[in-house]
C-alpha cells in the first residue's frame, strides 16, 4: 500500500514517526502551515517557520525516504491577531517557492470579519499563483462554515477543481461535492472522522473522484497511520486494492500535480547518517567510533 498524506503537520512529530510513516507505506506528503498552539506575536515568527517548512522540515523527511511538500498562508485562528495580519504581505515571497504546492491553511476558525477578509485575499493570491486552495473548515458552526466557504471561493473566481475543503463530515460532504470542489476528511482517533464512518461514505457517494484522506496529524491527541488505517478498512469492505491506491496516492497527487511542483522523485527510502542541512544532522550527540 503506497500513501501520500495530503494534510499533516511534521514539524509536530518525531523521527519515530516518520521511520513508522514510511514502514506504513508513506512516501510523500504534505504539510499544511497551521496554528502553533501557543500565539506568535509577530511576523518574524511566521517567515522563521515558513523558512523550516521549505527547508528543515523538507530535508528532515528526505532522510527517511518521504517527499515533502507544504502549503503556505497565513492561518484563520491566527487572522484574527493584528499583530500577525502583516503575514499576508510576504506570502508571495513564500508562494513562488519550489514544493509549495498551495495557499493554506485558509478558511475558518471563528467565522469573524477578520477571518474573512483573509479568506478571500488568500483567495486571490491562489489564483495570482495557479496554486490550489487548502481550505480549513470551522470546528463551530461547520455547516454555516462550509456554506460561507463556498460562497466566497464562487466569488473569488477560482476553479472549483483547485480548491480543497478539509474536515469534512456526513453533514458538509454533500454541498461540496455539488460545489464540484475536492472532499478533505481528516482521520483522527477521538473527533472529526474515524476509518469506518470514512467507508461508509466512500460506499453512499458510490464515487472515489475528489476525495482526499488525510491524518492531519499534529501537536494534539492524533495518529500518522490512519492513513493506512482507512486503507485497510476499505479492503476490508470489499473495495479493491486499485481503489485504496486511488484514494491514497493518486487522488493526492491529481490534486496537488495541479501546482506543477510536486517532488516525488526524493522518495529513496535510504537515510543518510551524515546528510546536513545548514550544519545540523538529524543525529543527536558524538557517535561511537567502531
Amino acid at each position: 500500500m503506497r500513501i501520500f498524506d495530503p494534510h499533516i503537520h511534521m514539524t509536530s512529530r518525531t523521527t519515530d514517526d516518520y521511520e513508522r510513516m514510511y514502514a506504513a507505506g508513506v512516501r510523500a506528503l504534505v504539510e499544511p502551515a497551521f496554528w502553533l498552539g501557543q500565539p506568535r506575536t509577530n511576523v518574524g515568527s511566521f517567515t522563521d517557520y515558513f523558512d523550516a517548512l521549505v527547508g528543515w522540515e523538507r530535508f528532515r523527511a528526505g532522510q527517511f525516504g518521504i517527499a515533502h511538500h507544504c502549503t503556505i498562508a497565513l492561518n484563520p485562528k491566527e487572522a484574527n491577531d493584528p499583530r500577525c495580519t502583516d503575514v499576508l504581505d510576504v506570502l508571495p515571497r513564500y508562494l513562488a517557492k519550489d514544493g509549495v504546492v498551495a495557499v493554506g491553511e485558509i478558511g475558518f476558525d471563528s467565522m469573524t470579519e477578520a477571518e474573512e477578509h483573509a479568506f478571500t485575499r488568500q483567495l486571490e493570491l491562489a489564483v495570482e499563483f495557479e496554486l490550489p486552495a487548502m481550505v480549513h473548515t470551522p470546528h463551530r458552526d461547520k455547516e454555516g462554515g462550509t456554506r460561507r466557504t463556498l460562497e466566497l471561493c464562487e466569488a473569488s473566481g477560482i476553479e472549483a477543481g483547485m480548491v480543497v475543503v478539509d474536515h469534512l463530515n456526513e453533514l458538509t460532504v454533500g454541498p461540496v461535492d455539488e460545489a464540484g470542489c475536492w472532499m478533505g476528511f481528516s482521520i483522527y482517533p477521538d473527533t472529526k472522522m474515524d476509518p469506518h464512518r470514512m467507508v461508509a461514505i466512500l460506499q453512499q457517494r458510490g464515487s472515489l473522484d475528489r476525495v482526499l484522506v488525510n491524518s492531519a496529524a499534529d501537536w494534539g491527541r492524533s495518529d500518522p497511520l490512519l492513513t493506512r488505517a482507512t486503507g485497510e478498512a476499505m479492503l476490508a469492505a470489499g473495495f479493491s486494492d486499485d481503489d485504496v491506491d486511488r484514494v491514497l496516492w493518486r487522488n493526492p497527487i491529481e490534486f496537488f500535480g495541479q501546482s506543477g511542483r510536486l517532488m516525488l522523485d526524493e522518495m529513496s527510502g535510504e537515510i543518510e547518517l551524515t546528510a546536513t542541512f545548514e550544519g545540523n544532522s538529524i543525529l543527536r550527540g558524538a557517535r561511537a567510533s567502531s
